[in-house]
């Protein structure tokens, strides 16, 4: 989907995925609304996003309509949420697909929804190096672990409510 002039729901937006997805989207020209925490409204319009719902306060189904696009971060079961923000032809993308229980909604009011499976390829990977270095996208660091921590930082992706990526080292 061409996204310029386009509006884009990003659910889980300051996380490790949603913070990409809400720079990408606003390079490619959306409107771009992103849903998280309030305590990552700064940062997330610092990365581009034109408004911010602060889930903590408003349900972003209660009130966002007529949205051409849900990246849905988080996923799960519960992305079928997000239909009813969704314009007739729009498209919910679930980063997460497992337990998606919603295609007969989503096929009555016209919206398209998919998933994929990432693979590795070398022209986006260059078209991404290219986004990094001229800092058209930047990473967001959560948090750094030394190898020796993994189980640290597993339990810190655990907790959730990351802002970015978590990195492990490798020294």
């Amino acid at each position: 989907m061409a996204l310029a002039d386009k509006t884009v729901l990003v659910n889980g937006a300051a996380g490790g995925v949603g913070h990409f997805v809400v720079q990408v989207a606003k390079l490619k020209g959306a409107r771009v609304i992103a849903v998280a925490s309030g305590k990552h409204e700064a940062l997330l319009r610092g990365l581009g996003a034109d408004e911010v719902i602060d889930y903590t306060k408003s349900a972003p189904e209660d009130v966002v309509r007529d949205v051409d696009l849900v990246v849905d971060a988080v996923g799960g079961p519960t992305s079928g949420r997000f239909l009813r923000t969704l314009k007739r032809g729009g498209a919910l993308f679930p980063i997460f697909p497992l337990g998606f229980a919603d295609a007969e909604e989503a096929e009555k009011r016209g919206v398209t929804v998919s998933a994929t499976q990432v693979r590795s390829n070398g022209k986006q990977l260059g078209e991404l190096a290219e986004l990094l270095d001229s800092g058209a996208i930047r990473v967001v660091i959560d948090s750094a672990y030394p190898l020796a921590q993994a189980s640290e930082a597993h339990a810190r992706a655990a907790r959730g409510h990351i802002q970015g990526k978590l990195v492990l080292q490798v020294r």
